[in-house]
């Protein structure tokens, strides 16, 4: 099991959706390749790559 003491957690609102990780503006050394995540759904999802965790606190999407 990976050690996620030292893993982040981002806020993201419906501004953010589409979400992909890394997020524009993020530094050249935390890129990987994009991948993009559904935290409207289930309100927090993880990156595979960084381990990043995305966690959803906007409205809920519409026509989805």
């Amino acid at each position: 099991m990976a050690d996620t003491s030292s893993q982040k957690e981002v806020a993201v609102t419906e501004k953010d959706l589409p979400l992909h990780c890394p997020m524009p503006g993020a530094p050249l050394w935390a890129r990987h390749p994009r991948v993009f995540l559904d935290v409207a759904k289930e309100h927090e999802s993880r990156c595979p790559y960084c381990g990043t965790m995305y966690v959803y606190r906007g409205a809920p999407p519409r026509g989805h």
